[in-house]
Formats: structure tokens, C-alpha cells, sequence
């Protein structure tokens, strides 16, 4: 019904369209929000960002009478242990995410999330047993090439990069399996992984190292703003995939990413040589090539499956 609701909507389309580019701005200016929260740690950052997404979530919930769904979804043991790996690999992203923004690894949380969309093509070919075109295989092998000369050059793996696109293509992946709406699916990982978060801010206020203590009334705020910061967007994106092709989202993706690359540069003033911008083409050249073949592996396999997690 959404779908020819849609269709017969132009103005449906172009409001999904706004949606969708509203989500994935707030994605690419998170780094803004996360250099205001400095002066706490990565740790007690990502605790607290945990802790209020629940609080959120739930009140969103509540709000759209979803708690029974909520409850059925704890019923089913399957759907538990699913949620509790996403809740792990969410959070390995999140924390690695926050603590790399934080570290002055702008532009390398960016190449990880350019990179991301060809990781989820890769777990498709292993985990889903899903068949690419040449052109696709094309893309892999110049994104690689592109992860190698940053590594030669720089003689170090660059392990933030590939690390937030492995734990977000697993949290896909998981969250495919658990077909959970978006809004229940956050409220469970959060709820799951709370307690941990609590216990660390608690260990860490009795330990007397708490960067928790003491903050002024604005990161306080700010603090609290860690959870509507995590959900908004979700929905945001959740109401735009509803109405808006695939192809479209696909394009719209690498909004996020080119925002972050543009403030690690131009705001963050970070490094960014010759050899990084040869990489960096490298992956723009495969990304390209991967959009625009005529069999495009998102649109018609594993974005079709991955995207039931961002239902409302």
C-alpha cells in the first residue's frame, strides 16, 4: 500500500526525499556534536548516548502505542539473541565512531562509511550467498586497491576505517534477520546493553574519574541530546525509504560520508595528502561503478532485505 500510495504522490516522493537527505545531514554533522562533547570521554560518551537512546526510544514507544509489539518481541528467543549481537555491533560502531571524532580521525570515520555500502555487497557473496556482476567485482578490487596504498603509504592498516564498515555490515546483517521496525529494534538493543552502560558510569563516578561530574548546564543538555540524536534520524529515514526508490537512497547514502570528509577537512583541519585523495578516488571510482551497473546488488538483493530494519 505504501508503495502505491507513492506512486500515485509526487509530492509523497519529494517529501521522501527530504527525509532522506535530512537523516543522512544529521549523520554527516554528528561529528559537530560529538567534538561539543570533548571533554567527555569516548566511554562515558557512548554510555551515556546508550542510557538516553533508550529513554528516548521508549517514550517514542509509548508515545505510538508500541509496547505491546515491544513485549512480543521478547517473547521469541531467536529475536533475542539477534537483537543482543546488533546491540554489540552497534555499539562497537558507535564507541568506535565517537572516540575516532574525538581523536581527530575525521576523514577516516569518513572513507569507513564510503567504503561501508561495498562491505555489505561483500557479505552478501559470503553470508547470503547472493551472485554479483563483473563490474561489481570491478568496484571491490579498487575499493581494496584503494585500503592498500593508504596502508603502504602510511604503514598502518587503517583499522578505524574498516572497522566501523565491518560492525555497521554486521549490524545490517543481523538486523535483517531479526526483521524488527527501527523503532523497536533501537529500544531493545538499548535496553539490552543499558545495564552495562549504567554500570560503567556508576564505576566510573565511585572511581572518582568521571568526566560526568560537575558539567556545565549546556553539555548537560547536550548529554541528554545523545539519545534524540541517535533516534531522529532513524525515523527521519524510516518515513523516506517508505517513498523513495532505492536507486535514490543509494546515491543519497554518500551524502553522510562527503559531509564528514568535508568538515575533517575544511573545519577539523586535518591531514589530507595526495595519496589520501589517490585512495579516496579510488573508492569514489568503484562506488561508481558499483551505482551505476546495470545490475545493482543494493536495489534488487540485500538493500531490499536490510532496509525492514528502519520501519517505524
Amino acid at each position: 500500500m505504501n508503495k502505491l500510495m507513492c506512486a500515485l504522490s509526487e509530492r509523497s516522493q519529494r517529501m521522501g526525499v527530504l527525509y532522506a537527505i535530512l537523516a543522512y545531514t544529521i549523520w554527516g554533522i554528528l561529528p559537530l556534536f560529538w567534538k561539543a562533547l570533548k571533554q567527555i570521554g569516548a566511554g562515558e560518551i557512548l554510555a551515556s548516548r546508550i542510557l538516553w537512546s533508550f529513554v528516548f526510544s521508549l517514550l517514542i514507544l509509548i508515545i505510538l502505542r508500541g509496547l505491546g509489539d515491544l513485549k512480543n518481541a521478547f517473547s521469541n528467543g531467536k529475536t533475542i539473541l539477534s537483537v543482543s549481537l546488533g546491540a554489540l555491533f552497534i555499539t562497537a560502531n558507535w564507541f568506535i565512531y565517537i572516540w575516532a571524532v574525538n581523536s581527530n580521525r575525521v576523514i577516516e570515520t569518513s572513507l569507513g562509511y564510503y567504503i561501508n555500502p561495498l562491505f555489505t555487497v561483500l557479505l552478501g557473496v559470503i553470508v547470503l550467498k547472493e551472485r554479483i556482476d563483473r563490474w561489481q567485482i570491478v568496484s571491490l578490487l579498487l575499493a581494496l586497491l584503494g585500503v592498500i596504498i593508504i596502508t603502504v603509504q602510511y604503514g598502518r592498516v587503517p583499522w578505524v576505517s574498516l572497522l566501523l564498515a565491518i560492525s555497521f555490515g554486521l549490524y545490517g546483517l543481523v538486523k535483517k534477520l531479526s526483521n524488527l521496525t527501527s523503532i523497536i529494534g533501537l529500544t531493545m538493543e538499548t535496553m539490552i546493553i543499558a545495564p552495562l552502560a549504567l554500570g560503567y558510569i556508576v564505576y566510573k563516578q565511585v572511581e572518582g574519574t568521571s568526566s560526568l561530574v560537575a558539567l556545565s548546564w549546556e553539555v548537560s543538555i547536550l548529554v541528554v541530546l545523545t539519545g534524540v540524536v541517535t533516534a531522529i534520524p532513524l525515523l527521519l529515514f524510516a518515513q523516506g525509504a517508505k517513498c523513495v526508490p532505492l536507486s535514490t537512497l543509494g546515491f543519497i547514502q554518500y551524502l553522510a560520508p562527503s559531509i564528514a570528509l568535508i568538515l575533517g577537512i575544511f573545519l577539523f583541519k586535518e591531514d589530507f595528502s595526495r595519496v589520501d585523495l589517490i585512495s579516496f578516488g579510488l573508492i569514489w571510482m568503484a562506488l561508481g561503478i558499483y551505482s551505476f551497473s546495470r545490475k545493482n546488488f543494493l536495489d534488487f538483493s540485500i538493500n531490499k532485505r536490510f532496509l525492514r530494519f528502519f520501519r517505524v
